[in-house]
């Protein structure tokens, strides 16, 4: 497929609708030409958003209020639409741009968990059942065929992403068991969003180091052991702790696997360098040890493993930026492959360094 389509955003006016901005703005298939926000409708981007200001096409456009009983209308000014909004959210308009036509990538959590009852434990009623089994989980490396002419895209969750990506290969080649996975997550603040909460205020985060959602009750969990039990092919239950960083952006995971009898370091790597060979996930070999800086602003994670001799545990590392890899870069990744295109197109590989 070749064609150029019109793209729009629900949420524009966010953190992850702000990183969408700048990918579509430099997509050579997409053309920006709607954006929505609630709070901030009437309000051009610039305004909004001042690094859109001098932008031509791009600062000067007015965010507009978006009701989903008037999705029809849309049809004739876009063909694809990101929603960029909380869960709970963002079903019904996704719901509304489906049924008018549209191709939807939802990148909140509510099409994310393909369990009706998981989704209702952890979060609330869903809005619009029926398109839980119509979602395809948005990790191209891991759902490529699935992808192929989606019409709803559910993009994986940040966390998510940083864990299920090193841990699923060595998973799926059976180089570690599958209980007993520890998921040690550090984040930086731009995930908590850009509404304002003491949780996430800079003179109560810039010099301190938290966990939250500690002992099973954060919500990507279940998003992780879902992917996670995917690949190993039975169930699998991880203990996982996020924790805040003192930073804008980036994610470092590093999880913990009993690996079984044999297994080594370099196998993982192995493993993990067949599952991956595309442009956007390196693996890094020997005993080098990434970075956030090294993939802040890029659509790429990188990947390391070490094996701790004493416990034969598979330490697993993995590196993301929380807002393009683990949201809107990943987001149009997933659109590429849909459509057919290079997975890699219009996206930034190179990290902005320092």
């Amino acid at each position: 497929m070749s064609e150029t389509l019109r793209a729009g955003i629900v949420g524009a006016a966010g953190y992850t609708g702000a990183e969408l901005l700048r990918l579509i703005t430099d997509h050579p298939k997409l053309d920006l030409c709607w954006v929505a926000a609630r709070d901030n409708a009437g309000k051009q981007l610039a305004d909004v958003l001042p690094h859109t200001r001098g932008v031509a096409g791009i600062g000067d456009m007015t965010l507009e209020s978006f009701d989903p009983a008037q999705a029809g209308k849309l049809k004739s000014r876009i063909d694809v639409a990101f929603s960029a909004l909380p869960h709970g959210a963002s079903a019904n308009i996704c719901d509304s741009l489906l049924k008018a036509g549209i191709r939807v990538l939802d990148l909140s959590a509510d099409f994310r968990l393909k369990d009706l009852g998981t989704y209702e434990a952890w979060y609330n009623k869903h809005p619009v059942p029926g398109r839980i089994s119509e979602a395809v989980y948005g990790q191209p490396e891991l759902h490529r065929d699935e992808l192929a002419g989606a019409r709803l895209i559910a993009v994986p969750g940040c966390y998510p992403t940083s864990a299920i990506l090193p841990l699923s290969p060595l998973l799926e080649e059976k180089l570690v068991e599958s209980d007993g996975i520890i998921i040690d997550s550090k984040s930086g603040v731009s995930g908590a969003g850009k509404s304002p909460k003491r949780g996430s205020h800079y003179p109560e985060t810039a010099e301190g180091l938290r966990p939250y959602g500690v002992a099973g009750t954060h919500r990507h969990t279940p998003e992780i052991e879902q992917e996670l039990s995917r690949a190993a092919g039975t169930a699998v239950e991880v203990i996982f702790t996020p924790q805040l960083l003192p930073m804008t952006r980036g994610i470092l995971t590093i999880a913990y696997a009993k690996a079984l009898p044999g297994v080594t370091a370099e196998q993982c790597r192995q493993a993990a360098s067949k599952r991956y060979p595309g442009a956007l996930i390196t693996v890094l070999q020997d005993e080098q040890l990434p970075d956030t800086l090294w993939v802040r602003g890029s659509a790429r994670a990188q990947i390391a493993y070490a094996m701790d001799p004493r416990s034969q545990t598979v330490i697993s590392m993995c590196v993301i930026d929380n807002l393009a890899r683990g949201a809107s870069a990943q987001a149009i990744q997933a659109l590429n492959v849909s459509m057919g295109w290079a997975e890699e197109l219009g996206l930034p590989t190179l990290a902005m360094f320092p």
